[in-house]
Formats: structure tokens, C-alpha cells, sequence
């Protein structure tokens, strides 16, 4: 029998994450924990034998003892590192920075209720940070220019309704989104900041989700940006700002470009990720494809480019892999030799994990549905108890590599099924518009689909099937649940929306902009009340009949708790077997250590009471 991993190996705080080198390449910091608590650490890069990190003098330099940083980055002086935070999971991030020569540490936006973000650094202005804040406008975020030695923060733009930005390297905000009432987008520019917006391109909403800008060119005359129009998968294209000429500079036909790697100082486009069953890579500029050739040598997995020095002469990059945990490694372009790092979870190189492997099937209408099978380690593949785990987005999909929950579902016993449902991303245009107006409907049915799929394969166990998944995916669970409560025999629910007409209404203020989406692929409040209303789990609560367990942070912005608490209601006056966890101090989800465990436990012995297999207890 395979060794039963704790979940505290899983699902607790990792040894390192996120590793980033200094612009001038002499420090890497990271994220660790400290006391429990992840916050950076940084250290020096010293050079010579090893992996060129003195780890003796690695010293903690932030000081967060509640949720944990996630995310930070470098200013471009060196100096500074930059990272956000919210409270309690509210979602108003605030902007810190730490300095490292001085050791002191800023809250650089001490607003209350405002939601901060990074929108531009550039090496040529080391001490400015372009910051979007919705200080005045809790709708609209405007542009403000942040000067680190001194911490004043003057607004650059106002918002006139704009749904993003884009800087160039001048860190000038020279294009934005500005949003249809019918979903669709204009892409907003202007030559220089005393110049006044006029469009450039209309992107029609079956465009809007396979469309978005990555950056300007260097002489700030055109825009690189990955655009579906005119095909059905997003594409590379260069935007000619004078003209609105459309250069298409790298495509496939299959799938969506994904990721683009820049030259740091030409701006120009050397690298590209085309995300199928695995990551594909276009060489864009022949100079590196020596550099990614070495680097597919490093390690087995499926690698991602995450930063590098001022000098282009040092890329960190990490690998994904189903069967271990995330690697990151030093790249020396000079050599074209790579340094291991460290691994995210090296505890789990004792354990036997499992493979993640591709499948397809064809849904009931004719549509080709991808997704990702993970079976036990020990080698069974047929008549198991199985979970279906939903993704959330649900403008989002799943992805080979490594995946705690698939993981730890397969060593519990269980196969894990995870599907790319109509309305995921990844596929193109087509495949992403065939979910609009289709959740609780054609969306639902390609889950079932692939539960049928599994069980013709004789992969699972018609009777033992669960459904799981977080925030769409706890809305796919709910809908499980109700609109076809034969299917499944227990549902988990992970701050999902219950009343679908109730979450579109509730929505965080600065999701204003956005909110035709809504409208367009999901449902109008005002216009289709009754659709919406049939398309909710609430509107069926009656038909619930298996064991449920629900988990819900109190201060989620997106899916409030009411989304929760009112379908726990409706199955407490039913009579229906069920367990509500509420965390009073999470939001969308669950930052804190020590709340994910106590949800993964508790999900953990209810699947094995329901599915029959193992728990951490056993």
C-alpha cells in the first residue's frame, strides 16, 4: 500500500517558493517561512561552487505574522522589495516595501477600503512605481506615481471609466481597455501622456477573453498583444499605433499562446508558451534557442520563465512536474549552465506521487472536451472510487504539473478527474464562447460527460463518485448536487455561489468595469432574473440527497458568505447530512496555514467515510 502523505506536507506552508535575483544580479530573494508565517528572505549570490547562494547569510526581511506574503518583487533601484497585502482575505491590498540597506519597512498606501496595485516599474526610472488605487472611486482604479526615496504618491490619470492599463517604458500610461455594455472592448491610446485617448481597435466580445495587451515596443510605437481576432486562438500580434495594423508574429492553431518571454531592453518577443495537454515553446528570436535547449536539459519537467538580471546574463526559472514538486533553477546564459535551487515541497521526494495524464472525450453535443487523469500510485486503474475536482474561473483551466489535490486524492485511493469544460481558456475563442449563458447547463453536462467518460473506461466506479471543487468550481459542485443529485454520492463546496443572481449583484465595487461579462456569459440580474434563478443551485436545494461539505471564508469579496449560509439553511430544513465550516478570518479561499489544514482534514475524513477510502486518521 502506498505511503499515506501528510497533509501537512501538502497543504501547509512550503520550504521556498518564488525564488527572484536583483537587478544587478548580486541577491536573490524568496519567499519562506518565519514562524510559521511566509514572509521574504533574501541572501547573497556569491558565486562559485554549488548553486552560488550564500544560504549561511540568508536573512528574513519582512516582518508579516498574520496571512503571509504570496507575491513580491524587485524595485528597479535594487534597494527595495515590493509586496501586498490585505486583511483577513478582504482583497484591499495595501502596497509595503522593505528597504534593504536601512531595514525599515513602509506601508506606502494607508488607505482604508482601497485596493492597491502594481502597474509599472522600469529600470530607467529605479525610484518610480506606478500604483493603481481606487482611492477616490471604489469602481475605478487611477494611476498614481510612487517615488520610493520619498513615499509620495501623486495621481498621474484619472479614470474616466477604463477597465486596465498599460504603461510603456517610459512609464507613461499610454493604452487602456475601455469596456462595451455588450462585453466587447476598445483599446484606448494616446501618444503621450498631455494627449487625449482615441480608439484604436474595437475587439468584439467573442474576442474579449482570448485578447489582452503584453507590452509596449521600446520606442513605445507599436504594442505587442495576444489577440484572437480574425483567428480562433489567440495569437501574437504586433499593433501598429499609428495605423492599427495588426502583425501576426506567432501562432497555433490548436491552442492559445499563453506566455511571452521579452528581450529586456529591445522589448521584442523571444520566447513563447503554447499551453496544449503540456507546455509547447516557439523560439520567436533564434539567439536563445541554444539557452532553451539547455534549459529543457535541466530537468524533466515543463520549465517557466520567472525574472532576471539587469544584464540578461542570469534567468531564474522553474519546472513543473506531476510527480514532484516545483524545482527552480539559476541560469548562467554566458555558460548555458544551470544551478539547482531548492525544491517548493523537497518532503515529498520521499513519498511515491502520482502521473498526471491527458485524455479527451466528445460531450454529448459533438464538442471535444480535454482533461487530466490522475490514478493511484500503486498501479490500480479501474472500478475506483473517483473525484471529480472542478477548476474555478471558470474563465480558467486545469494544467499538467504538479497539483497538491490531485496528489493527495490519489493517495488516498481515489482516481482525480479534472476537466476542461466548455468556457475554460487555452482552447481558442470558440471553445471559451461555448460557455457563455451555459453555466448549471452545457457546462455541468460536460462534467457529467466525463464522469460518464471515466466509468465507460472502466477507470471509476459508477457509485462512488464524488464532486469537489472552489468557487466555480463549489458552484459545479453545488449544481451536482441538485441538478443531478444521481450522479454523484457527496459534494464538497468551497466558497461557491449558490443564488447566481445574487453574486452577480453582490460583486466587489471595483469589478464594476467588468461586469458586462456577467452579463454576456453568464446572465443579466435585471433582464434575466427567472434564467439566472433556474440556473442556481438554491432554486433546487430541494433535490439535494447526498452528504455535502461546505467551506466558506466570512470576508470573500467575490462569493459572499450569504452564498454559503443559504443553501446550508435550505439542506439544515431538509434534513440533508451535512458539515459548514466558516473561517472568520479568510476570504476567497484560504491563505492561512493553519485554516487549509483544518479544511483538508475535514475533507479528507469526509471522503473517506463517503468514498471508502483513506483518511490521515486511518
Amino acid at each position: 500500500m502506498t505511503k499515506l502523505i501528510p497533509l501537512a506536507d501538502l497543504f501547509g506552508n512550503p520550504q521556498r517558493i518564488e525564488p527572484a535575483i536583483s537587478p544587478d544580479g548580486t541577491q536573490l530573494a524568496w519567499i519562506a517561512p518565519h514562524g510559521g508565517v511566509l514572509n521574504v528572505w533574501a541572501a547573497p549570490v556569491s558565486g562559485g561552487d554549488g548553486d552560488g547562494v550564500d544560504w549561511a547569510a540568508a536573512r528574513v526581511v519582512t516582518d508579516d505574522s498574520d496571512r503571509g506574503i504570496r507575491t513580491f518583487t524587485w524595485a528597479h533601484d535594487g534597494r527595495h522589495l515590493l509586496y501586498l497585502q490585505d486583511t483577513g482575505g478582504n482583497e484591499n491590498w495595501r502596497l509595503f516595501d522593505v528597504d534593504l540597506v536601512t531595514k525599515e519597512r513602509r506601508d506606502l498606501t494607508p488607505f482604508d477600503d482601497v485596493q492597491a496595485r502594481i502597474l509599472a516599474t522600469d529600470r530607467k526610472f529605479p525610484d518610480d512605481v506606478l500604483v493603481e488605487l481606487n482611492r477616490d472611486n471604489p469602481q475605478l482604479h487611477d494611476v498614481y506615481r510612487l517615488n520610493l526615496v520619498t513615499g509620495e504618491l501623486v495621481r498621474e490619470v484619472q479614470n474616466p471609466g477604463f477597465l486596465a492599463w498599460v504603461a510603456d517604458a517610459s512609464l507613461e500610461v499610454r493604452a487602456a481597455f475601455a469596456p462595451h455594455p455588450d462585453g466587447g472592448l476598445d483599446l484606448m491610446v494616446r501618444g503621450s501622456a498631455a494627449e487625449d485617448w482615441k480608439p484604436l481597435l474595437s475587439i468584439p466580445a467573442e474576442d474579449s477573453l482570448t485578447t489582452s495587451p503584453v507590452s509596449f515596443s521600446a520606442d513605445g510605437g507599436s504594442l505587442l498583444a495576444l489577440s484572437s481576432a480574425g483567428a480562433d486562438t489567440s495569437r501574437l500580434v504586433r499593433l501598429d499605433l499609428a495605423t492599427g495594423a495588426a502583425e501576426v508574429l506567432a501562432a497555433d492553431p490548436e491552442a492559445d499562446i499563453t506566455d511571452v518571454r521579452l528581450h529586456p531592453d529591445t522589448l521584442e518577443p523571444q520566447i513563447v508558451t503554447v499551453l496544449k495537454d503540456r507546455s509547447q515553446y516557439l523560439v520567436l528570436d533564434r539567439s536563445v534557442a541554444p539557452d532553451l535547449e539547455a534549459i529543457r536539459a535541466l530537468h524533466p519537467g515543463d520549465p517557466f520563465f520567472l525574472n532576471g538580471d539587469d544584464a540578461d546574463a542570469t534567468w531564474l526559472v522553474g519546472f513543473t512536474n506531476d510527480a514532484g514538486s516545483v524545482t527552480y533553477f539559476s541560469y548562467d546564459r554566458p555558460s548555458r549552465t544551470g544551478r539547482r535551487l531548492f525544491e517548493a515541497r523537497p518532503e515529498l521526494a520521499q513519498y511515491r506521487l502520482a502521473s498526471m495524464e491527458p485524455f479527451s472525450f466528445t460531450a454529448r453535443d459533438g464538442l471535444v472536451v480535454h482533461g487530466y487523469a490522475t490514478f493511484p500510485a500503486d498501479g490500480r486503474r479501474s472500478g475506483l472510487p473517483a473525484v471529480l475536482n472542478v477548476h474555478g474561473g471558470p474563465w480558467a483551466r486545469d494544467v499538467w504539473g504538479y497539483h497538491p489535490e490531485a496528489q493527495w486524492l490519489a493517495n488516498r485511493g481515489y482516481l482525480c478527474i479534472q476537466v476542461n469544460f466548455r468556457g475554460s481558456t487555452g482552447y481558442g475563442k470558440a471553445f471559451v464562447n461555448a460557455g457563455d449563458r451555459e453555466w448549471g447547463g452545457r457546462m455541468q453536462d460536460d462534467l457529467s460527460d466525463a464522469v460518464a467518460f471515466a466509468v465507460g473506461q472502466g477507470w471509476a466506479d459508477p457509485e462512488r463518485v464524488a464532486i469537489y471543487g472552489g468557487s466555480y468550481g463549489g458552484y459545479a459542485a453545488l449544481a451536482g448536487a441538485t441538478f443531478t443529485p444521481d450522479l454523484f454520492c457527496c459534494a464538497v463546496d468551497i466558497v461557491g455561489p449558490s443564488n447566481l443572481k445574487t453574486l452577480i449583484e453582490t460583486i466587489p465595487p471595483y469589478w464594476a468595469p467588468m461586469v458586462s461579462q456577467f452579463h454576456r456569459r453568464v446572465g443579466n440580474p435585471d433582464q434575466d432574473a427567472a434564467f439566472l434563478w433556474s440556473r442556481s443551485p438554491l432554486s433546487a436545494a430541494s433535490s439535494i440527497r447526498i452528504p455535502m461539505l461546505i467551506a466558506q471564508g466570512a470576508n470573500d469579496p467575490r462569493v459572499k458568505q450569504a452564498e454559503s449560509e443559504q443553501i446550508v439553511a435550505a439542506m439544515s430544513a431538509a434534513g440533508v447530512e451535512h458539515e459548514y465550516l466558516l473561517f472568520p478570518d479568510e476570504g476567497h479561499g484560504f491563505a492561512k496555514p493553519e485554516n487549509r489544514l483544518r479544511f483538508y482534514a475535514a475533507a479528507d475524513r469526509f471522503l473517506a467515510r463517503h468514498l471508502g477510502g483513506r483518511a490521515e486518521e486511518d
